[in-house]
């Protein structure tokens, strides 16, 4: 089995069309195996219960952002380990350092390609 085969990904982003976009990008690169969250509270109770092997998340969302979410999965121990890319229109280097400091796996920035995304990823999980 490939490691696109088996590889976990969940996407979250409180934009539906967002949402959308990175889905559509993923499933073009042959990632099945993924599902969506519109929150990131309800992203992070799901995986705590269930962890996929990466996190893409938008850094802009109400309630907790991309990078609460980021350190909240860091502060977990079934969670730790999980990739995260953080998806944002504006990468800051604060933002990025921050990013960083809560150990951040990679960043993109909107808008962005299917081959970016690919090459994103895959400096995190390895070739896909």
């Amino acid at each position: 089995m490939s490691l696109k085969d088996s590889l976990r990904v969940m996407v979250v982003d409180d934009m539906g069309v967002s949402r959308g976009l990175l889905i559509q990008a993923i499933e073009e690169m042959g990632i099945w195996k993924n599902q969506a969250e519109n929150d990131g509270r309800a992203a992070l109770a799901k995986l705590v219960a269930d962890p996929v092997h990466l996190v893409l998340s938008d850094y802009n969302m109400p309630g907790m952002d991309g990078l609460e979410l980021l350190k909240a999965l860091r502060q977990n121990k079934s969670t730790a380990r999980i990739g995260f890319i953080l998806v944002t229109g504006n990468p800051t280097p604060d933002l990025v350092s921050k990013g960083k400091t809560l150990g951040l796996n990679n960043i993109i920035k909107k808008p962005f390609s299917t081959a970016s995304m690919k090459q994103c990823i895959e400096s995190v999980v390895g070739r896909l």
